[in-house]
C-alpha cells in the first residue's frame, strides 16, 4: 500500500461520511430479510430481520479522532510511492499540524454535536452510546430485538402490524429525523397504495458496499476507489468497504386477495398463489432501482 493510497482513502473516508451523514444519510442495512404484507384494503403487517449500520457509532466516522497524533507524510510526485521525509520537511508538516489544532478540535466538536442531534441526542463520543441506542430502541413499538454486534453494526428484528389509515416509514425513531427511510408506504386516493423502498438499493453500482451509505457522489467515488483498490491488492472482495456491511438482503410484498399490483419494477413480476400474489426483490451492491410497487383494492 503506497502513502498516497492510504492518504487518499482516509480523506475520501471521512469528508463522503461526515458530509452525507450529516445531510441524513446516516443508516443503511446490511444482510436482511424484509417483508410487508397488505392483508387486506386497510391493514398491513410489517417486518424487517437483519443488520443496520448506524454511521455514527462506527470507527469510519471516527477515524479522525483516532488520528489526532503526528505522522509527517511524503511522497514521490513522478510515482507517488511513499518516501522518508526530510528533516526540513518533517520540522514543517509539524509546524502546520500543530497551527491547526484548534481549527481541528472545533471542527470535532461540530461534527460530535451534529452527530449527536441526528442520533436523538446520543453522544456517538459516548463510549456507552450504542448501549444508549439500544435502550432507545428497544422502548419503542416493533422493536422485538436489538444487539449490538459491534463497530455501529445492530443485528434487529422488528414487526408491526396496522390499519392503512395513514403512510408508514421504516425506520422511524424517536428523536432522529426522517430523512433515511428504507420503506415508504403512501396512500393514495382511491384505495391506491404507493410503496418505495429507496434504502434497499446500492444508488450507484460503482461504490460497492458504500452506496446506499454515501450516495453517488464524488467524495463516495473516491472512498469506494480508495477501498476497492487496497481490498483487491489485499485479495478481498473489492466491494466490501472495511467496517461496513454489504448490503445483501431479500424484499418481499405479498398482496391478499381483493387487492392487485398496478404496477411494479421486479426482474420476474408477481408471483400468484391461493394467498395472493407477492412480488419479491433481491438486493444488493449491484441493484440499481429502489424497489417500487403501486397496489390497489380490486374493484
Amino acid at each position: 500500500m503506497t502513502m498516497f493510497s492510504t492518504i487518499r482513502l482516509r480523506a475520501g473516508a471521512l469528508l463522503a461520511g461526515f458530509a452525507l451523514a450529516l445531510s441524513g444519510c446516516f443508516m443503511t442495512p446490511g444482510k436482511f430479510t424484509s417483508e410487508l404484507a397488505i392483508t387486506g384494503p386497510d391493514s398491513f403487517t410489517f417486518s424487517y430481520e437483519g443488520e443496520i449500520f448506524f454511521l455514527g457509532l462506527s470507527k469510519l466516522a471516527q477515524m479522525d479522532a483516532a488520528n489526532e497524533s503526528f505522522t509527517a507524510s511524503c511522497f514521490s510526485e513522478e510515482t507517488y510511492e511513499s518516501r522518508d521525509c526530510t528533516p526540513e520537511e518533517e520540522a514543517t508538516q509539524r509546524e502546520e499540524w500543530e497551527a491547526g489544532a484548534a481549527y481541528r478540535a472545533e471542527e470535532a466538536k461540530k461534527k460530535a454535536d451534529q452527530m449527536a442531534a441526528l442520533m436523538g441526542g446520543i453522544d456517538p463520543s459516548d463510549p456507552k452510546a450504542a448501549d444508549e441506542l439500544v435502550k432507545l430502541l428497544s422502548r419503542q413499538k416493533g422493536w422485538e430485538r436489538v444487539v449490538h454486534k459491534g463497530d455501529g453494526v445492530f443485528d434487529v428484528s422488528y414487526r408491526i402490524s396496522g390499519t392503512m389509515s395513514h403512510d408508514f416509514t421504516f425506520p422511524m425513531i424517536e428523536g432522529f429525523p426522517p430523512t433515511n427511510p428504507f420503506v415508504q408506504v403512501y396512500l393514495r386516493k382511491g384505495g391506491q397504495v404507493r410503496i418505495n423502498a429507496p434504502g434497499f438499493w446500492a444508488q450507484n453500482g460503482d461504490t460497492g458496499g458504500l452506496g446506499t451509505l454515501l450516495g453517488a457522489g464524488s467524495f463516495a467515488s473516491l472512498a469506494a476507489m480508495g477501498a476497492a483498490e487496497e481490498a483487491a491488492k489485499a485479495g478481498n472482495d473489492p466491494e466490501a468497504i472495511p467496517g461496513v456491511p454489504v448490503l445483501d438482503g431479500t424484499f418481499t410484498i405479498r398482496v391478499a386477495p381483493g387487492m392487485r399490483i398496478l404496477a411494479n419494477n421486479t426482474d420476474e413480476g408477481p408471483v400468484a398463489d391461493a394467498s395472493g400474489e407477492t412480488l419479491i426483490w433481491r438486493v444488493s451492491p449491484r441493484t440499481t432501482q429502489a424497489p417500487t410497487a403501486l397496489i390497489a383494492a380490486a374493484p
